[in-house]
């Protein structure tokens, strides 16, 4: 195939022709999945500033059981710390250090139902067969806090979601299920990270999950339709010879 524009003959080669072809649908494809991301991304900024400012949430034994529409949302609860029966989140970095995150049970009242509460960072031991000291006595109390996911991790090794023995029990990964298992009673599906002015607990420096801002997403897709772009126009360039007179 060949077109005459003017002075120049357009004839595009076949192998570049094909590339072209497969290449460009994937760059403007990747352009729009970003700006489609950027859109999301705008949407849960405005659903996580608006809960940061919504009135503070009374968690019952009936509270509906959903951590993503409450995540983040300030929390109040009243129950009893199960102390006896504790978990230590094992590899949380804090400062650069390694080191537990500190779960206890929290038997809402009213119901056998618990929700556990996070109540913060203890650093490991030189010895780690010498679990850090986090006893205390359990006792009816108010929580106040905030609903978040449960701590995770990078990278899922087979078993870590299986307590060791004793009390406390150190655990890599939260799985509700097998928590539930090995407590007796049932807890809701995400942590309450403790308040910092409330007793009982240790370092607790909560931070909020840093998100690709809707901003960078609408870079990278301008990034893939300027290569979309180039690549039309090389393609063009190259396919384009002036004809002699």
């Amino acid at each position: 195939m060949q077109i005459q524009l003017g002075p120049y003959l357009f004839r595009p080669a076949l192998v570049p022709g094909i590339v072209v072809l497969c290449l460009l649908p994937l760059l403007i494809a990747l352009g729009l999945w970003q700006l489609h991301r950027a859109d999301e991304k705008k949407a849960l900024l405005e659903q996580r500033s608006q809960r940061s400012h919504d009135q503070r949430l009374q968690l019952t034994a009936d509270s509906h059981d959903d951590g993503d529409a409450l995540r983040y949302r300030e929390v109040r609860v009243a129950g009893t710390y199960d102390s006896r029966h504790q978990f230590l989140i094992d590899n949380q970095i804090m400062h650069g250090k390694v080191g537990y995150f500190v779960m206890t049970p929290l038997i809402l009242q009213g119901g056998t139902r618990a929700v556990l509460v996070n109540r913060g960072w203890v650093a490991l031991n030189r010895e780690r067969a010498n679990l850090p000291d986090i006893a205390f006595d359990g006792h009816e109390t108010t929580v106040t806090g905030r609903i978040n996911h449960f701590p995770g991790v990078g990278y899922k090794l087979p078993g870590a979601e299986i307590p060791t023995e004793g009390w406390p029990a150190v655990v890599q990964v939260v799985d509700r299920e097998v928590l539930e298992k090995r407590l007796g009673y049932p807890l809701f599906g995400f942590q309450i990270e403790l308040d910092k002015d409330r007793e009982n607990g240790y370092l607790r420096d909560w931070r909020t999950t840093i998100i690709m801002t809707p901003e960078r997403h609408f870079a990278y897709a301008l990034q893939w339709f300027g290569l979309a772009i180039t690549l039309v126009i090389l393609f063009i360039s190259f396919s384009c010879k002036k004809q002699s007179q």
